[in-house]
């Protein structure tokens, strides 16, 4: 049997991996001649929620995790400008618009919640050094 590690126990690392699939799926429908353009911004950044979620939890430090899952949030929040680009240029249905906006909110919300624990990991580290 294989180790599983940290990140891969995760909620929001397991549902990253969810919208990277949705992301792959849905953008397999796009036109050829985007294939080098927005298919492939859509999905480095869908990959880049995933993987900076894995990296920050390789971290020692409460900063250097934090500093990774912020970098999964500005990603999180490019894709979901690049899945209302892909709808107002009909790419996307009105449903799939829909559908990634809840799932990109979903992830938005867990993603700060982690940020948010590091952070008061941090902060009580550093209250605690200086009293």
């Amino acid at each position: 049997m294989s180790h599983t590690y940290s990140f891969e126990k995760l909620e929001v690392w397991q549902e990253s991996r969810i919208l990277v699939v949705w992301i792959y799926g849905i953008t397999n429908k796009f036109p050829a001649e985007e294939k080098f353009g927005l298919v492939t911004q859509m999905r480095r950044a869908s990959i880049s929620v995933v993987s900076n979620l894995a990296e920050g939890s390789a971290r020692k430090s409460s900063k250097e995790q934090a500093y990774f899952t912020q970098l999964a949030f500005s990603s999180l929040i490019e894709l979901l400008n690049q899945i209302i680009i892909a709808s107002d240029l009909s790419y996307l249905s009105g449903e799939e618009l829909s559908e990634g906006r809840l799932k990109i909110e979903n992830l938005t919300k867990k993603i700060s919640a982690l940020r948010n624990v590091q952070l008061a990991k941090l902060n009580s580290k550093l209250s605690t050094q200086n009293q």
